[in-house]
């Protein structure tokens, strides 16, 4: 009998790698250039770091059973109950393990949801087990009767013990989303715990309150932030919870938390993770031992776009894959033509087969807590954790959550956060493909369905708070493009540029690329002509449009551009753009015609808005 073989090794005739060996090398590309320029910061200023060695003593964290799947939730928000209920059986019956019942005026109902009547609730749950599937539910401020309405559906139907039902009551995102304080939390929160009180009692094994991180995700804040204000939503519930006459371990199995899921894959990833050792470190100092709790995943609002909107698709997926390998044990996603409309069958579909194609195709259920030992997600996790305590403590000193959203302390800090994601965007440092880079004037855009949005009340006057926005980064782009399409539907032409291309193709094309890209991305459509001095006035004048930008390299600006610049003055350009940074030419430049310089990090947004203003006048 043969001798086995021994195992191939195929690093070993090769010397350990080692961090020292990789410095140098990164040394010798940088050429004396900083090493922090490697280096990278999250909205919390946290440092990413270029490499990481394996993290020492890792272990997988606790959370959804190893090897299981992540439910699998699909959408419930057709206005009219009997679509809804057709919507739902068909997603039931096509792979969803779940449905998220949305209430017209719910943190992420966009215009559309369900109206709370017992009727609505009996129809769309027609011929649905809720013993089958999952049911979560998504309430507008302050509803009270909606999860018993949904109580007494469900009833008729299944044991309340054998239903898995997420009752959703938060009445901080409420005070959050709305600014409204009916009552004083003295008065609420034991209100809440009546209510749940009255639930439990039922029958009905919960959970019953959640802690949405949601609505600061939607408004541009942080993940710390985030983190941060649904702990202590969730502090605050267990409070309430105990001194109703609750165990602290029932309390705390009655809670359960939603977070937003974005493109950034390990932000998310960690996010998620965090969260389960924030709510162990809670659990061990109220004297519990650490249970994991509920958590679920809703696809982030703020980074859907409605220009190019297939690419939300990739958007999702990696949303999807982040959350459910940070161990979320349920995530629903928000269709891709959301920001459009009342998504169709289609975008339904879509929508659901993200998840399916992840779990049952790419199998990322199949490992517990991947990320254990990866060295930059286990720094990331753990930054993330004690940024977040570091808040949440910044939280329960002012009072709790209630208190601190009526002092405004967490709309501002969100609000400044939010301010710098919006300068990225509109720099385009921050890319949204497809809106702010790469943009298509000439898509088609995809179908929703015909069905009018309820009709948004006026904002409350009764307010005590600032009520948290709900935004898309994308919007001002967005604005710009809609203009665009104003102007080609009332003139048949869509707002110009020409873009004058001086020298050799391959030295103005580069910046003919970079000019394009950017007026395109505010519909401003650009003209493109290789010009000679002595020809530049008239091809100007055929382009029919006030605005100009020369592209060229530097060493033909210097040769061309001052006689370029007096071409295009007289032949009535209105306002000059050049491409690129003018260096020590700025004042030459500007003394010559030139009113701005577009480049990479300029206020793109800014100087789009300022063109369309040039357009009109």
């Amino acid at each position: 009998m043969a001798e086995p073989e021994a195992p191939l090794s195929l690093a070993a005739d090769f010397p350990a790698a080692t961090r020292e060996d990789w410095r140098k090398l990164v040394d010798a590309v940088l050429k004396g250039a900083p090493f922090e320029r490697l280096e990278s910061k999250t909205a919390d200023g946290l440092t990413i770091a270029p490499l990481y060695p394996r993290a020492a003593d890792a272990h997988a964290l606790a959370g959804r059973r190893p090897g299981s799947a992540w439910r699998v939730m699909q959408r419930v928000d057709h206005p009219d109950p009997a679509a809804a209920n057709a919507q739902a059986r068909d997603d039931m019956d096509n792979g969803a393990t779940g449905l998220t019942v949305v209430m017209a005026g719910s943190l992420s109902a966009d215009g559309y949801g369900l109206a709370d009547t017992a009727e609505t609730f009996a129809r769309v749950l027609d011929g649905i087990d809720p013993a089958g599937g999952s049911l979560d539910i998504d309430l507008p401020p302050f509803a009270r009767e909606a999860p018993q309405h949904l109580a007494e559906a469900v009833k008729q139907r299944s044991d309340p013990a054998a239903a898995h039902i997420r009752f959703a009551y938060d009445p901080l995102t409420a005070v959050a989303m709305s600014g409204r304080m009916p009552l004083p939390w003295r008065e609420t929160a034991p209100l809440m715990a009546r209510l749940i009180r009255n639930l439990a009692d039922t029958g009905f094994k919960g959970p019953f309150a959640v802690a949405d991180g949601r609505v600061i995700h939607n408004a541009g804040g942080s993940e710390a932030q985030e983190l941060a204000f649904a702990l202590a939503s969730a502090v605050a519930y267990l409070r309430a919870l105990e001194a109703a006459g609750m165990s602290l371990a029932a309390a705390r199995d009655a809670i359960y938390f939603r977070l937003s899921a974005d493109a950034d894959q390990f932000l998310t990833m960690a996010k998620f993770r965090a969260l389960r050792k924030l709510w162990a470190r809670v659990q061990a100092a109220c004297g519990l031992a650490p249970e994991p709790g509920m958590v679920t995943a809703e696809t982030a609002w703020r980074m859907l776009t409605r220009r190019d909107p297939y690419v939300n698709i990739l958007r999702n997926t990696i949303a999807v894959a982040a959350a459910g390998l940070g161990g979320a044990d349920a995530i629903t996603v928000l269709p891709h033509t959301a920001p459009l409309g009342l998504p169709d069958a289609f975008a339904r579909r879509i929508a659901r087969n993200v998840q399916l194609l992840l779990l049952e195709e790419a199998n990322l259920a199949r490992v517990a807590d991947p990320a254990a030992g990866s060295g930059a997600l286990e720094a990331l996790t753990q930054e993330l954790c004690t940024a977040a305590w570091s808040q949440f403590q910044d939280i329960q000193r002012a009072g709790g959550a209630w208190a601190a959203l009526e002092r405004g302390l967490i709309q501002q800090k969100v609000a400044a956060v939010c301010a710098e994601r919006q300068k990225a965007i509109a720099q385009r440092t921050g890319v949204l493909t497809g809106t702010n880079t790469y943009p298509n004037l000439d898509e088609t855009m995809p179908a929703v369905l015909d069905v009018s949005p309820w009709q948004q009340p006026a904002p409350a006057k009764d307010m005590r708070a600032t009520p948290l926005p709900r935004i898309r980064l994308a919007a001002p782009f967005e604005r710009l493009r809609d203009a665009s399409d104003r102007m080609l539907a009332a003139t048949g032409a869509r707002p110009k540029i020409f873009l004058a291309c001086l020298g050799a193709q391959a030295d103005f094309t580069p910046r003919a690329s970079f000019a394009t890209n950017f007026f395109e991305s505010g519909g401003i459509e650009a003209v493109t002509q290789h010009v000679e001095p002595a020809t530049l006035g008239d091809a100007f004048k055929s382009a029919g449009t006030p605005l100009a930008c020369l592209c060229a390299s530097d060493r033909a600006y210097e040769a061309a551009a001052t006689a370029a610049i007096a071409a295009l003055k007289a032949a009535g350009a209105q306002h000059i753009y050049l491409a690129g940074r003018p260096g020590p030419h700025e004042a030459q430049w500007r003394g010559a015609g030139v009113q701005s310089f577009i480049h990479e990090g300029c206020d793109a947004l800014t100087l789009l808005q300022a063109a369309y203003q040039a357009l009109s006048g």
